[in-house]
């Protein structure tokens, strides 16, 4: 399998990166009238970030239900298999779903003792710095999905104790379905348990990281255009 693939005739790498950076160029020269229009763009988005870090926080809640569920278990002598592994999996997704909110909240490290030295190097500084964090999140969404592909097409399953209903990894898998084929699918599908197929879990590692990677295009597109980057750090009381 090739790193690129032709999209509208154009390799995946230049849509990922080329036209990101095309874009960010475009954004020095038409500056007033791209804020008017990626206004509704930036609330709408600012909206996901919310709800990514609202998903993270549900997926913290339930590591505490899952280790609540099994220190109960152990007391009262029920099996109740799976549930580290589960932990696990929620701890993931907590981590992942939590980085573009992090991200847009100041909470995540910045060493910016060079960046205080005066306003223009400060500037021109801040614009490379999240450019190539862009970039390289960028880089690591495209692996972590090929990761996804690559774990559905090799039918990879976990070795511990996770087992799922089988109508669960279906209904996951309809998105990659063809529609006309939805029905059989589901009529298919079936209350057995199954192992974990690796690539369920792994769904919050893709998904954390693309926006990830959006929330930093989308911070260096504010940057270059308002001419202040809109992550503020926290304040600490």
């Amino acid at each position: 399998m090739r790193d690129w693939s032709p999209v509208l005739g154009l390799p995946l790498w230049v849509w990922l990166f080329v036209v990101p950076c095309l874009f960010g160029v475009l954004c020095f020269f038409a500056k007033a009238p791209l804020e008017k229009r990626l206004r509704p763009v930036w609330r709408f988005l600012d909206g996901v970030y919310f709800a990514s870090g609202a998903v993270a926080a549900f997926f913290m809640v339930t590591i505490l239900l899952l280790i609540v569920a099994q220190m109960v278990a152990r007391w009262t002598g029920v099996a109740l298999p799976g549930t580290t592994e589960f932990a696990g999996y929620a701890m993931a997704a907590t981590s992942f779903f939590a980085l573009c909110h992090a991200l847009t909240r100041g909470a995540h490290i910045r060493v910016s003792i060079v960046l205080n030295w005066n306003r223009f190097t400060s500037r021109w500084l801040d614009i490379f710095a999240v450019t190539a964090a862009a970039i390289i999140a960028t880089y690591f969404a495209r692996f972590a999905v090929k990761t996804n592909i690559f774990s559905e097409m090799l039918n990879d399953r976990t070795q511990g104790q996770d087992q799922i209903p089988e109508w669960v990894v279906t209904w996951l898998s309809l998105p990659a379905t063809p529609l006309g084929d939805w029905r059989e699918a589901i009529s298919n599908a079936s209350s057995e348990l199954v192992f974990t197929p690796v690539w369920i879990p792994q769904l919050a590692m893709s998904a954390g990281a693309i926006l990830l990677a959006i929330a930093l295009w989308d911070t260096l597109y504010r940057t270059i255009i308002t001419g202040q980057n809109p992550i503020v750090s926290e304040a600490v009381e």
